[in-house]
């Protein structure tokens, strides 16, 4: 592959996704992209609208022409909706915002843009792998204990929320959530992120 690495993270809620390919990001001077915030933003931006997150043709269109910046911020249609993406109405949402096939395939021809114009890059999802970019350098599926990952995301879902949203996106029938046969898998828990990271770079 010529230019920059693509590395592609993939596992469940709280596995470690975001810290991880934030720290591998930066250890190799790549930008990252979080491609679940573009599905939190398009759930978000329906919400704001009134929109039910059921209504596949409405939340189709909302993708499809929504301006979304995903950085170390996140915005929609101009507002910042960095801190609002991680509410749990969101998180109920997004799983199904997530399943809509129109959605997904909008998406991921995005995520896709967003590679090629960078050459590379660390991107994190659940369909990363398996999916959006079945050719990835190196690919990477984080998990880590049901106690493990319902802890970390104690602050802003419920352990009950995590494993309801993981059941849907596990058994959606557009890119579910699933380790691709290639991957290398990781069980980050109790490891420091460090250890993690030294490992994920191993593999380059």
């Amino acid at each position: 592959m010529t230019g920059s690495p693509l590395i592609a993270i993939d596992g469940p809620a709280g596995a470690g996704k975001s810290t991880v390919s934030r720290a591998v990001a930066e250890r190799l001077g790549l930008e990252r992209l979080d491609t679940g915030a573009m599905y939190r933003s398009v759930a978000w931006e329906a919400l704001h609208r009134g929109v039910d997150p059921a209504d596949e043709a409405a939340v189709s269109e909302i993708a499809a022409t929504a301006d979304i910046e995903v950085g170390p911020g996140v915005s929609i249609n101009g507002a910042d909706v960095t801190h609002a993406i991680r509410t749990p109405e969101v998180s109920r949402a997004v799983s199904i915002v997530a399943a809509n096939p129109a959605v997904r395939r909008e998406l991921v021809t995005r995520q896709r843009r967003w590679a090629a114009g960078r050459s590379g890059g660390v991107v994190e999802g659940r369909d990363i792998g398996s999916v959006v970019f079945p050719d990835a350098t190196v690919k990477i599926y984080l998990t880590a204990s049901p106690e493990e990952r319902a802890r970390r995301r104690g602050h802003d879902e419920s352990a009950d929320g995590v494993a309801t949203r993981d059941r849907l996106d596990s058994t959606r029938q557009a890119s579910p959530l699933t380790q691709a046969l290639d991957a290398h898998v990781l069980d980050t828990t109790g490891r420091s992120v460090e250890d993690v990271v030294e490992e994920v770079l191993s593999w380059l």
